[in-house]
């Protein structure tokens, strides 16, 4: 659905329809398909998705019956969105509604002689996965879109964004299917190659090295389709002269960075970028790296088991909390949820992910994939790094609170307690390395089943530590 997040001019209307207790007690049929028809007349729309609810659920309702119902009266297609809400997250739920909606179509073309069978005299490109409200998606398609030009591929249909239903009829007129990223798009590329011989590229083009990858696969894809092709020239240039975090990588404020420590959280997609970026393009160590994405768990720990020392898949928020607050990073780089987790801590946070807060869809151009997405990735873990140290100055000058109210576990199971005299001490150290001596000192402590933390423990501490 458009939202006025994304800041597009023609958004997407939205309206509420209430559903009270006597609604309820009856059962919902009657109302929902009295709506649906209602909406039919009122915006003649191609489609009407009927998506199942929690409520829907738990009240058994056959939305099945639903659907059938209202087709009768209506002139739009209705489908049924075929997702059980309590066994699927909601990237899955998409993934799968859009292989439903692609494959009605395809069909229902198909049916009608009305299906676009031949290719394009041009390679060109279906992309598929690119949704409303994902991670700076908008800037994402702007920048494959160039990548395409580039390589003298024309872009046949983006989908679902760009894409009405009766567009669908072209898809199979392209020459492959590209697929950004993992969470939505594969099962729609899996059917359409196996039911209209149609390949597809899935390598995620993000940072450097995956970009070159991305674009020597689509190589192999038009040599195998019978148009031999030399990209390699363009990945050099691209990645000497156009891209700046290849050079930036070899900088001194890049090597500057040699010894910190990251943890890196959030959608398998993004989550295996980045730590593929830290660890193999910037030579930063990657404590451990996690996505929240259960059902991509196998592909992830192939994508980042060699690039950090620990993998970790979990949507256990308070988990995660705890994990960050016991490894300590210099950075995190994750969502919005780990941010707040971050401020809390005093640790910067970089957001490279979903979810996210209306400040991730900026108004400026500021794209993840391709080589523009390399400028912005480098400035973006950089600034996360160096902006931790200006704490001190914030302290100095006023404009945010720097005292301290953490413990090692965010979820509150430390009972660790300071003596005055510890605290005096704490407050004597300056503002931007405060934080981290307080954790390593509570992690001793912890460490080492101390419950009071005199001055004592803070020299000792200090030791352990090598300080």
């Amino acid at each position: 659905m458009k939202s006025m997040l994304e800041r597009e001019r023609d958004f997407t209307p939205v309206t509420a329809s209430v559903v009270d207790r006597h609604v309820l007690a009856r059962g919902s049929q009657e109302k929902v398909v009295n709506n649906i028809t209602r909406k039919d007349r009122e915006e003649k729309p191609d489609l009407v998705v009927l998506t199942p609810t929690c409520t829907s659920s738990i009240l058994q309702e056959d939305l099945k019956n639903f659907a059938y119902r209202a087709s009768l009266d209506a002139s739009s297609d209705i489908v049924l969105a075929d997702v059980n809400h309590y066994r699927v997250n909601e990237l899955q739920a998409a993934d799968k509604t859009l292989l439903q909606i692609v494959s009605f179509y395809l069909q229902k073309f198909k049916h009608n002689n009305q299906l676009s069978a031949h290719k394009t005299v041009k390679p060109s490109v279906n992309i598929i996965g690119c949704v409303s409200l994902g991670f700076h998606n908008q800037h994402d398609i702007a920048e494959l879109k160039r990548l395409f030009l580039d390589l003298g591929i024309d872009v046949n249909l983006i989908i679902p964004e760009g894409a009405s239903v009766n567009q669908l009829s072209k898809i199979p007129q392209a020459w492959f299917n590209f697929i950004p990223y993992k969470e939505i798009g594969v099962l729609t590329a899996e059917y359409l190659e196996q039911n209209y011989n149609m390949p597809f590229v899935s390598i995620v083009p993000i940072g450097i090295l995956q970009i070159a990858n991305c674009i020597r696969a689509i190589q192999d894809v038009l040599f195998n389709l019978g148009i031999s092709v030399d990209y390699s020239q363009y990945i050099d240039r691209q990645t000497r002269f156009i891209s700046q975090s290849a050079w930036f990588s070899r900088s001194i404020d890049c090597q500057n960075l040699t010894g910190k420590k990251a943890i890196v959280f959030g959608d398998s997609t993004h989550a295996s970028a980045i730590t593929r970026i830290l660890a193999l393009e910037m030579s930063i160590q990657v404590v451990w790296s996690g996505t929240y994405c259960l059902n991509d768990a196998d592909w992830f720990k192939d994508e980042v088991r060699d690039c950090c020392d620990q993998v970790v898949v979990s949507d256990d928020h308070t988990l995660i909390a705890d994990l960050i607050a016991k490894t300590a990073p210099d950075a995190i780089f994750g969502t919005q949820m780990e941010r707040h987790i971050g401020k809390r801590l005093s640790i910067p946070c970089g957001v490279i992910s979903s979810p996210v807060h209306i400040q991730n869809f900026p108004l400026s151009y500021k794209p993840f994939l391709g080589y523009e997405g390399t400028n912005q990735i480098a400035d973006l873990i950089y600034n996360s790094f160096t902006l931790g140290m200006e704490d001190h100055l914030l302290e100095i000058f006023g404009g945010h609170d720097t005292r301290f109210s953490i413990n090692s576990a965010l979820s509150g199971q430390s009972s660790i307690k300071w003596s005055s005299e510890a605290i005096q001490e704490l407050s004597k150290i300056p503002g931007f390395v405060r934080s981290r001596v307080r954790k390593n000192t509570e992690k001793f402590a912890d460490e080492n089943k101390i419950q009071d933390i005199t001055l004592e423990v803070m020299y000792k501490a200090k030791e352990a530590n090598g300080a």
